[in-house]
């Protein structure tokens, strides 16, 4: 598979809402998504990451017609799943059917192990699939599960166990949190994972997680699918003085694409029709404790595909708006330290206009609306996180 199937897919957007200057430079572009949802629904559905699926915001075409050339496949260990101790194999669970789906489809994907992995595999005209952990691969936090996770593929792993309290990371989220931050365990699981070469992944982490994870990790370290607590006041969210920490270390802070995060009225709407913030795992516990795990599979089920709840028009961002939040984060950051980390099929509600990942030459619009330089897109599409990556696993690549 070739970059012209984009192209034409492009040309398409552009005559209705993207610009022929802002569809070319989208094509032309390093687009590198640090955090998309792929995998998880098909472990439940049967369904095939290669077909284009009537649901949903991701499949394998609608992320070429979107202009991927590399993603962090994000492969999503629900809360359910703990109550009865049965991270470890959804963990793995998720990582052999993300295995096999890869290799079934390896005419237009493959994985990449670090960052030389991705210009070679872009090359041959093909997508670059980083495998990344979201949720807990083991509440203790098991070195040799870390280990065994990384000899299979995985490259990204997030420290705390999603919205759920680990033995060893402080979640931001969790209803009940014994310690605040890195145990001493967690200190050990953040030096393994930077002997291994692993990306830290810090979102749904804590703020004092995060504030030692920096103070203690050698390699600079990601928050994925962020927004700036400025802009909505919730734990979910990075206060300023934890971004311009994170920047100072290398790091990086992607931006997640769903409206609850950065644009209060929809997130107060959003909790108010649901009874509750998008966050809160509270009432899972006791039932799920004692059910058998196909019993947890048929209720988590229930819940994908994960997208946006539908909302009135008038409360949804603009693109635009979209990215004068990204454009907060630079004022703060600097443009060396933001990231596109949409966060599609993991339930967010994107800007107005806006319904899958097929829609990402949209926010290349709105950069340029909005009077952005080439240099500056490139770097938020891509460069920043592609920069990140190389640092952590080797395999610089110069000039991408």
């Amino acid at each position: 598979m070739t970059r012209f199937v984009v192209h034409f897919a492009l040309a398409a957007l552009a005559s209705a809402q993207v610009s022929p200057r802002a569809a070319k430079l989208h094509k032309d572009a390093f687009v590198f998504d640090g955090h998309v949802h792929v995998i998880s629904r098909q472990l439940y559905d049967g369904t095939d990451i290669g077909k284009r699926l009537p649901d949903g915001q991701v499949d394998l075409p609608r992320m070429i017609d979107g202009g991927l050339d590399a993603a962090m496949f994000s492969m999503y260990v629900p809360e359910q799943y703990y109550p009865g101790r049965y991270e470890t194999r959804q963990a793995l669970r998720l990582t052999d059917l993300a295995l096999r789906q890869i290799a079934a489809n390896s005419a237009r994907v493959e994985i990449a192990y670090n960052a030389r992995d991705i210009a070679r595999i872009n090359r041959t005209g093909k997508l670059a699939a980083v495998l990344d952990l979201e949720g807990g691969f083991d509440l203790d936090g098991d070195l040799a599960i870390l280990r065994t996770l990384y000899r299979a593929g995985l490259r990204m792993l997030q420290l705390p166990a999603h919205n759920w309290a680990n033995q060893f990371a402080e979640s931001c989220c969790a209803a009940k949190s014994k310690f605040s931050g890195l145990t001493e365990h967690g200190r050990a699981v953040v030096r393994e994972m930077n002997r291994l070469g692993m990306v830290i992944q810090v979102s749904h982490s804590s703020d004092a997680t995060i504030e030692q994870v920096l103070e203690l990790s050698t390699q600079p370290i990601l928050a994925s699918h962020h927004g700036l607590r400025r802009r909505n006041d919730i734990p979910r969210n990075m206060p300023d003085e934890l971004i311009r920490k994170l920047a100072a270390k290398g790091g990086v802070i992607g931006f997640h694409i769903g409206n609850e995060f950065h644009n209060r009225p929809m997130f107060e709407w959003r909790s108010k029709h649901a009874g509750k913030p998008f966050w809160d795992t509270s009432a899972i516990g006791k039932r799920e404790a004692e059910m058998p795990i196909t019993d947890i599979d048929r209720l988590v089920a229930k819940t994908f595909p994960m997208v946006g709840m539908p909302a009135p028009d008038e409360l949804l961002f603009e693109p635009e708006d979209w990215i004068a939040v990204i454009e907060e984060a630079i004022s703060i950051a600097g443009e060396d330290h933001v990231a596109l980390g949409s966060d599609f099929d993991g339930g967010p509600t994107p800007p107005r206009g806006m319904k899958d990942i097929a829609d990402l030459p949209r926010l290349t619009e709105a950069m340029l609306r909005r009077g952005w330089s080439e240099q500056r897109i490139r770097k938020f599409l891509g460069g920043n996180l592609l920069r990140l990556f190389g640092e952590v696993t080797g395999g610089k690549v110069a000039g991408r």
